[in-house]
């Protein structure tokens, strides 16, 4: 074998191992916890527990352990929502805030979607262990992301769904199949 074949062999072998490469999944699935949800019909009203950082998905990048995308909460139109939100992560400041879905996700926000749909300090975040409870009303059936509104953290991936639907009976939370890569 020549040396300069025998070079190029080599070369496509380390760029071949630092290639990066889609691994399986690990791990069981993602579980919905029946706790981050409150529901009373009676006021149609729906409290959430919106935890970012709750794993060490993404970096502490989550939403109750879920990113881009991976979790849908559905509400019906008019619903009353109370987002409970508290940041876990410990290495990093968080805020959340309801904005309507646009691919790509912005790394900075628009306004709220729905009047009050925001945490304070939104853009700066607030440290670990600070808890906030951010109130509106549904007012429009429509596809929303919930997500952090800290510089570039929605776009890295912190965030997930908000149907608001006209069809819905009742609030739910479900896992959404996120296509890979």
């Amino acid at each position: 074998m020549n040396t300069h074949l025998g070079s190029l062999i080599i070369a496509a072998l380390v760029l071949g191992a630092a290639a990066p490469r889609s691994l399986p999944a690990q791990g069981t699935p993602m579980k919905v916890d029946p706790s981050w949800m409150k529901v009373n019909p009676v006021d149609s009203t729906v409290e959430l527990r919106v935890a970012a950082g709750l794993t060490p998905a993404n970096g502490g990048m989550n939403f109750n352990g879920a990113t881009a995308g991976g979790l849908t909460v559905t509400v019906p139109v008019k619903w009353h929502v109370i987002l409970h939100f508290i940041n876990d992560d410990q290495n990093m400041p968080h805020s959340v805030e309801v904005t309507k879905a646009e691919t790509p996700v912005p790394a900075i926000p628009a306004k709220p979607a729905f009047p009050g749909a925001e945490s304070k300090n939104a853009t700066q975040g607030v440290d670990m262990g600070s808890k906030q409870d951010v109130r509106f009303t549904a007012e429009q059936a429509g596809s929303y992301v919930i997500l952090c509104e800290v510089p570039g953290h929605g776009a890295a991936g912190m965030w997930i769904r908000l149907a608001v639907s006209p069809t819905a009976a009742k609030p739910e939370i479900q896992v959404t199949v996120v296509p890979a890569p």
